[in-house]
Parts: C-alpha cells; structure tokens; sequence
C-alpha cells in the first residue's frame, strides 16, 4: 500500500498533540490517506522556525505539510496549496491580572507583544508597532517560549493564530485571550512546488471529505464549530 508522508510540526494544538496525540491536522490527514489509498505516516517536525519545515518537503523527507501551515505569498514560492480547509484570524492573550485594561489591540500602546519567529503573527505585530498601536515586538524560538515570558513579565501580550492561542493558554494562570479576528489567514495543506499529481489527488479527496460532512465533523471536534471560516468565531 501506498505511504504517504506527512510532515508536522509539533507541538501545535489543537492540530496535533492534543490528547493521546491527536489533532485536527492527525484526523484530516488520516481522512484524506484514507480516501487516496494509502497509509499515513507522520514526520514530527520540530525546528526553530516555520518556514524550516518547507525545505524539509521539498529535500523529500515528506510528501505534503499539514502543520496548520497560513498561505502567504512567500511560502507560494516554496509550495503548492490545496484549497484551505481552515480559515481563521489571529488573536491576542494577554495576562490579566497584570494588565487588567488591556482587551485588544487597541489597548498595547507603549506596551510589547510576544510573537513566534517566522509566524504570519509576527507580520501582523510589526505592523501594529509601525502604525504606533504597540512599542515594539518581540520574537521568540516558539509560541511556548512567549508565553512563558508573558507570565514571567519579559512581554505584555502574545500573537498567534486563535485556534493555538486559545489551546496553549488554558493551563496558564490569569493568561486569557482578549480579542479574536485579527487579521485573517487561510489554513492549507502544502505539496512540493512541482508536484501537481498529489495536488490534484488531494483537491479531490478533501473536496469528498467536505461533501459528505467528514472535514465539518473533524472541524467542530477540535474547534468547536463545523464551518471552514471560523475567522470570527468566539469559540
């Protein structure tokens, strides 16, 4: 039987690590291996940046990503993208207890903000320091590793994708997620750059999996709700 290679990075809840290493991108791929006829296997990707994990698909250490991978101009150099199966906007946590007035945006003035290194998340920060709205941003190796330090007070609020956001602030005291819908990304599985024949197989198999409510199940399983644009859910 066909093996078809799916590169992931991890941890990324909620699409993967979740309990007894599940996730959203696990259950899509598992779907989408069923439908074409092969048998899925995993390859953790854990580097330092997102953008590492496409030199690994296109070196052929896998076949296609799904590590809740935004589309951006720059990544459509390096790959080819099915039709996203997620579209959802970033949002903001902040500590609470610490920082009581800070609800959105609009609330970071003279304050710094948390971002994962080569995350769409960092644009969006950038952008708000350029305009005036935040003092400056903040790059970290990981989306953990800023939060950490919002906890410990080395930053006053975190960007990241919600669906992540929302996941890895649940077990951290008086860290809360203030504001959702900032700024919208759609969310894909990623192909080699020439590799039109999984492309094309893995258009068809998701567009079956969306028909026949398999991708609307998997969806409101981890997010809570079924529909492909979530980039206002308040989930």
């Amino acid at each position: 039987m066909e093996i078809l290679k799916v590169g992931t990075a991890v941890p990324l809840p909620p699409f993967n690590s979740m309990d007894n290493g599940g996730g959203l991108d696990i259950d899509l791929m598992t779907e989408l291996a069923k439908k074409l006829g092969a048998t899925v296997e995993f390859v953790e990707y854990r580097g330092a940046t997102d953008d590492g994990i496409f030199e690994r698909l296109n070196a052929g250490e896998y076949h296609c990503v799904a590590a809740g991978i935004a589309v951006t101009p720059e990544r459509e150099t390096k790959a080819r993208f099915v039709a996203p199966y997620l579209i959802c906007g970033h949002a903001l946590a902040v500590d609470t207890k610490r920082l009581p007035r800070a609800r959105s945006v609009d609330d970071l003035d003279g304050l710094t903000v948390g971002v994962q290194q080569d995350s769409t998340a960092r644009v969006v920060a950038e952008q708000l320091v350029a305009e005036g709205k935040a003092a400056t941003a903040r790059v970290y190796d990981g989306i953990a590793a800023a939060l950490a330090d919002l906890s410990a007070g080395g930053c006053d609020a975190v960007l990241e994708l919600g669906p992540v956001l929302t996941e890895l602030v649940k077990p951290i005291p008086a860290v809360e997620v203030v504001q959702r819908g900032i700024a919208v990304e759609n969310i894909a599985i990623a192909v080699g750059p020439h590799d039109q024949a999984l492309l094309s197989r893995l258009t068809v198999a998701q567009a079956e999996l969306e028909d026949d409510g398999t991708l609307q199940a998997i969806r409101r399983k981890w997010l809570g709700n079924p529909y492909t644009d979530q980039s206002l859910a308040v989930h």
